[in-house]
């Protein structure tokens, strides 16, 4: 982990910089303040889940996808609803089922017989935030529908390229893949998900505090947006003027390369990978108020921008060692970065 001394050497080389200008604070403040507010919007519904809506928060902020995956009545659907409703923008909600097709989400081409033309009618993925609730229960087919979508925010049907709306979020939630009737994620739409949070149970004061506030009525239907669509845009391109210095950009490769040699994983991270631990890590720095990236921002999110990429080998798995163990002990071993003097 980053020591007192290292953090301290990259702050001072680097803060004086991003805080130079009037400017950049004010555009600091902008993003914690709605940010802000977004958390505690979703915190009145999912209780005592910090952690949860931060990985959801940095999800959003970095203009990436996030995935919720944990056993069912946690607050997987809350989470996304609640998150989705905290922005005034367009929203949609796709239920994952068997027997779903891909046109089902993405549209489909009908033909007119007054104008004797087909005519594109577009499906729920056109969306600000598309909510597809338990993805692992439709086929592979369908899941694969949602690969172009993530990727490249945008659609291609009959040969025909439609743009999506931004800005353009996917928040997926999936059972375990040891329940019944679920397909796993394939690698490739895993690697699509900038992260993945487990909400996990609550604690007993959580849930007590749960049953008095939630029993009456719905958190969720009395949930109003505490920003519009032009705000979030504004917020994002906020988070992009984050610097992150050569050394701090050198430890992310680093750490992602390293998935990549250790022999409990027959799957590593992937550049794309790379590209969004960066982005994830300025939204962190974004979060806790500062322009500027220090290692502490890489290592609070490696573990849910990484973990859900990487395959365990055969050996891992008999041991039951999990994908977050591994990364916590990298974390560990890989050097933490000291600046140069003068800054990056």
């Amino acid at each position: 982990m980053t020591t007192t001394s290292n953090r301290s050497a990259l702050e001072g080389a680097v803060g004086a910089e991003m805080h130079s200008t009037s400017a950049a604070r004010a555009g600091l403040a902008e993003v914690a303040e709605l940010s802000g507010r977004i958390a505690a919007n979703v915190a009145r519904v999912l209780i005592g889940k910090p952690d949860a809506i931060r990985v959801a928060l940095v999800a959003l902020l970095a203009e990436g996808h996030l995935l919720v995956e944990d056993v069912p009545g946690v607050g997987k659907t809350s989470l996304a609803k609640a998150l989705a409703r905290s922005i005034d923008c367009s929203v949609s909600r796709v239920q994952f089922t068997p027997d779903l097709l891909p046109g089902d989400i993405t549209g489909t081409s009908i033909f007119n017989r007054q104008t004797a033309e087909f005519e594109f009618r577009p499906g729920p993925i056109f969306a600000n935030v598309v909510i597809a609730d338990e993805i692992n229960r439709a086929s592979p087919k369908t899941q694969s529908a949602l690969l172009e979508c993530m990727a490249e925010h945008q659609v291609t049907v009959d040969g025909s390229t439609y743009a999506l709306p931004s800005p353009f979020m996917v928040v997926a939630t999936q059972n375990p893949i040891e329940m019944d009737g679920t397909y796993p994620l394939p690698e490739a739409q895993r690697d699509r998900f900038t992260a993945r949070v487990s909400v996990g149970y609550p604690d007993p004061s959580a849930e007590l505090t749960m049953v008095d506030e939630h029993s009456a009525a719905d958190p969720l239907t009395a949930l109003q947006p505490v920003l519009d669509a032009r705000q979030l845009r504004a917020v994002i391109e906020g988070v992009r003027q984050v610097h992150v210095g050569q050394e701090v950009r050198q430890y992310c490769v680093e750490l992602v390369a390293t998935t990549r040699r250790l022999p409990e994983l027959r799957l590593g991270a992937s550049p794309r990978a790379t590209l969004q631990l960066v982005r994830a890590s300025r939204a962190q720095a974004a979060l806790s108020g500062r322009g500027f990236v220090v290692p502490d921002d890489v290592q609070a999110v490696a573990v849910p921008v990484l973990a859900h990429r990487l395959l365990l080998s055969s050996e891992a798995q008999n041991s039951r060692r999990t994908a977050a163990e591994l990364l916590c002990a990298l974390l560990t071993r890989v050097p933490v970065p000291i600046p140069a003097r003068g800054g990056a």
